[in-house]
């Protein structure tokens, strides 16, 4: 077990560090699934399925929707889903932002997200995106990645700054700007300058474009045993990958099986590649209607399905310890986390987390329990507004990690292992 977790960690950090930002994360989701014999669908097309079949379609070019239809309708017996999101906390370029101040050429930026905002200085920083690009009568989207540092955002010196070290609270608009050169031949440069020269694309050809700064230093797997995973997005292209190998690794099965990966969850999910569309309930009612079925054997197919909501948990931390309930406190490497709130900020209920705990202790996968200190309220997940549109039963939970949200977070390598297990018997089961 230990050489099969050290691999699927080590798999996990290279699927990070290949996906700097959503549209890629979703691209290598994508390559994965063509290759292991799955079928593109679109939206605008007709569908005309089988059972059996393998099949997926995407929105935005960052959320994917994957299904392989079982053996039998859905309505006899059911979905089996599990749901993610392929976004994390970045901070987002402001087109045409840049600026000359003190000699350097600054990024304008702004948050995406909710992230620790002191974790973004002095790292090394790459960008990535999208950019849209004129074609004959209409345009094209390409993918862009620097792949190589070439922005830093630098701390003021403590000299300048002696509360530094007091609780200083960085400012988003004054103090987040990043520095890209000294280099100032044209005083009037902007991104499509940067982008035209680094890519080869005409500048005025350019429409728009979509940019965020990444960290560029690469994940490991870390510690005296090699038993953490140390990069940025774990938060949740952990979950993204441990669904993907779920669904690639899994037995046929006669449920249908699903593997959902959301955009914009951590702004809130109310877009139409997010949590809180119409993009998972139209594609199971399309999955049902291409099939044959009637509008009441879809609404049978919901009942007799079930919704995994897999998104990071937060481990107790060594040196914070009083920030957790100390009978819910979930340790790294102990296993998958059930996530429990009286407030429903999780989906988790009786009937579902029993349906969870049944799956551990069936395939013997340790797990842990998590409810927030009563101080202290919960984020939230996917989890709820996906089991209130769909009207399916639905659990949330996660794997344990230590800085949710920091441009660089910890998780252990056994609980990815458990989690890719878990999701892999679910699925076959």
């Amino acid at each position: 077990m230990v050489k099969e977790s050290s691999e699927l960690a080590h798999d996990l950090v290279n699927f990070i560090d290949n996906s700097p930002v959503s549209f890629f994360a979703s691209k290598q989701i994508k390559d994965e699934l063509l290759n292991s014999g799955y079928t593109q669908l679109f939206e605008g097309d007709r569908w005309s399925l089988k059972l059996k079949g393998k099949f997926f379609i995407e929105r935005n070019l960052s959320s994917i929707i994957a299904f392989e239809i079982g053996e039998d309708y859905p309505w006899e017996s059911g979905f089996k889903l599990v749901g993610a999101h392929t976004d994390s906390p970045l901070l987002m370029i402001k087109n045409d932002s840049l600026n000359i101040s003190a000699g350097c050429v600054r990024i304008n930026v702004e948050a995406y997200g909710g992230g620790i905002n002191s974790t973004w200085l002095d790292r090394e920083l790459s960008i990535a995106g999208r950019v849209t690009v004129k074609e004959g009568s209409g345009f094209i989207t390409q993918l862009v990645d620097f792949k190589r540092p070439i922005a830093i955002i630098p701390n003021l010196a403590i000299h300048l700054n002696r509360d530094v070290n007091k609780g200083f609270e960085y400012n988003k608009q004054n103090h987040l700007s990043a520095l890209l050169t000294t280099d100032i031949t044209d005083d009037k440069i902007t991104l499509k300058d940067v982008l035209s020269k680094e890519f080869n694309i005409n500048k005025d050809d350019i429409l728009d474009m979509n940019l965020f700064l990444y960290d560029n230093q690469p994940g490991s797997v870390n510690g005296l045993s090699n038993d953490f995973i140390s990069v940025g997005k774990l938060d949740n292209l952990a979950m993204c990958h441990s669904i993907l190998c779920g669904l690639k690794e899994s037995k046929s099965n006669i449920s249908t099986k699903v593997g959902v990966f959301f955009d914009n969850e951590e702004v809130g999910s109310r877009t139409m590649q997010g949590a809180d569309s119409n993009f998972l309930s139209s594609t199971l009612d399309r999955i049902v209607y291409s099939l044959g079925g009637s509008f009441e054997d879809n609404l049978r197919s919901r009942y007799n399905s079930f919704l995994i909501s897999a998104d990071g948990a937060h481990a107790q931390h060594p040196n914070f310890s009083e920030k957790h309930d100390s009978f819910y406190a979930p340790k790294l490497n102990c296993g998958p986390v059930l996530k429990i709130s009286s407030n429903f900020r999780y989906a988790t209920t009786a009937n579902s987390s029993s349906m969870f705990i049944s799956m551990c202790e069936k395939n013997d996968i340790p797990y842990q329990k998590m409810v927030n200190r009563s101080d202290i309220p919960s984020g939230s997940t996917i989890g709820p507004m996906s089991s209130a549109n769909l009207g399916i039963e639905t659990v949330d939970i996660g794997n344990p990690m230590l800085a949710m949200h920091s441009i660089r977070e910890t998780c252990g390598v056994l609980d990815h292992y458990y989690m890719t297990k878990l999701l892999t018997e679910f699925y076959s089961s």
